[in-house]
């Protein structure tokens, strides 16, 4: 059991490296095509051939695909997502106070904070 805390923090690492590494919800089309095509000229330097594939396919769909206003409604969708699940939180914060147990109430605040944190970060996106 050991083992599990560090592939939580392994996979936690993985997942912030590759979130900061992609543009933003609400990044433009241009600065998503951009984006790839670095990533493209860093395969390609690198000899990732299968990397390139996958790369310049990526590059056709946003090119068919994208939209700014698109990109504009999946934010906005993101952000009353977050929403909800902040209220949830609060919910469940009420609960759990109301019951009056104390280790809970205080998994539910720091589960509440974590929510509102989320849903500001994303707010704060481009």
């Amino acid at each position: 059991m050991k083992l599990l805390p560090l592939v939580l923090v392994a996979a936690a690492a993985l997942t912030t490296n590759w979130a900061a590494a992609q543009p933003g919800p609400s990044a433009s089309c241009a600065a998503k095509r951009d984006a790839i095509g670095r990533d493209i000229d860093a395969a390609k330097a690198d000899g990732q051939t299968q990397r390139v594939r996958g790369l310049e396919r990526a590059l056709a769909e946003v090119r068919r695909n994208c939209s700014d206003a698109g990109l504009a409604a999946q934010h906005r969708q993101r952000v009353r997502g977050q929403e909800r699940k902040v209220a949830e939180r609060e919910r469940e914060l009420r609960d759990a106070q109301r019951k009056g147990d104390a280790d809970k109430v205080a998994r539910r605040e720091d589960k509440l904070r974590e929510a509102q944190a989320e849903l500001q970060r994303i707010k704060d996106l481009p």
